[in-house]
């Protein structure tokens, strides 16, 4: 990953079009060949889970627009709601700053979390309490 390729995008001023597979060449995998990639709702805006891609995940979801992970645990790719029913359907995909993160805005039928939870994000720390909450299913 070539980090003045990130930069020479941050200092443009001017609406800017890149190839897409210049983009992807310049990602940054860490040593795995993953990069994190985060799942939001697109109407609520809100984060339903935190999961990896590789290379391959990034195009099967570019190419079905339905999201595909790396299942670290299976050592495969992960169409998530391939068993579940409870897929995402890819509305808008952004890469931040620095090129070692992916966006997600996804539609979510179902659940995202295993939990059947609507996201995985539902232990919850009150800062004026340090208690710990955990939503309901």
């Amino acid at each position: 990953m070539d980090r003045a390729y990130f930069k020479g995008i941050e200092n443009h001023v001017a609406p800017l079009s890149l190839e897409l597979q210049e983009l992807l060449d310049n990602l940054s995998f860490n040593q795995a060949g993953l990069i994190p990639a985060i799942a939001q709702d697109a109407v609520s805006r809100e984060v339903l889970m935190m999961a990896w891609m590789n290379l391959d995940a990034i195009r099967e979801t570019l190419r079905t627009q339905e999201v595909t992970y790396w299942s670290r645990s299976r050592q495969q790719l992960w169409k998530k709601g391939a068993t579940s029913g409870h897929i995402q359907k890819l509305k808008r995909i952004s890469i931040d700053c620095d090129g070692d993160t992916i966006l997600c805005e996804v539609e979510q039928l179902g659940a995202a979390c295993h939990t059947n939870r609507h996201s995985c994000f539902y232990i919850e720390v009150e800062l004026a309490t340090d208690v710990v909450r955990v939503h309901p299913l």
